[in-house]
C-alpha cells in the first residue's frame, strides 16, 4: 500500500465514507510533512518515515488521546529531531500525548509530566526538570558512578 491508502485505511475507523477518509488521510499526510511521500510504497520508506507513518495511522482516527510507544527508536538524529517536531505539533493541536519512550532528552522536550519506571517500578514523578534531576533516574539509566558525581 502507498503511504495515502495506509492512511486513508486508518481514517475508515472514524470516516467511513471513502471520500471522507481520503480527505482525512490527505489532511493528516499534509500536517505531518509527508504530502511528496504520500504515492510512495510504504514498505520503501526509511526508517524514519516508516515511524512517521505510524504516527499518521493512529493520528487519522482523530483521537482525543494519542499512545505512544518508542517513536523515536532507532533515528539518527535528523529523523529523531523530526518526529519531536511533529508530536509537538499533535500536542499544540489539542490531542493529549501518553508516551513510552528511553529517550530523555525527548521526553524533557516534549512533555509536561514525566512518570520514570525502572523494571516496572515507578521511581520519580514530575516535572521534566525535577524527573531529569532525580539520584534515582539518574542511578537506573546513567549508572551509579554518575549518580555519586
Amino acid at each position: 500500500m502507498t503511504v495515502l491508502d495506509s492512511v486513508i485505511a486508518s481514517s475508515f475507523s472514524r470516516f467511513p465514507a471513502r471520500v471522507d477518509a481520503e480527505r482525512n488521510a490527505r489532511d493528516v499526510i499534509e500536517f505531518c510533512g509527508l504530502g511528496d511521500v504520500a504515492s510512495v510504497l510504504s514498505k520503501s520508506l526509511p526508517l524514519g518515515l516508516r515511524k512517521r507513518l505510524e504516527t499518521l495511522g493512529a493520528l487519522a482516527t482523530r483521537p482525543e488521546l494519542l499512545l505512544l510507544d518508542e517513536a523515536c527508536a532507532g533515528l539518527n538524529l535528523s529523523e529523531l529531531n523530526e518526529n519531536v517536531r511533529i508530536i509537538r505539533r499533535i500536542r499544540e493541536s489539542g490531542v493529549t500525548i501518553r508516551i513510552i519512550e528511553h529517550h530523555m532528552r525527548v521526553i524533557i522536550s516534549i512533555s509536561d509530566r514525566v512518570v520514570v519506571l525502572n523494571s516496572g517500578v515507578r521511581i520519580a514523578e514530575g516535572t521534566p526538570a525535577e524527573v531529569a534531576g532525580d539520584p534515582e533516574v539518574i542511578k537506573a539509566y546513567l549508572g551509579e558512578e554518575t549518580a555519586r558525581a
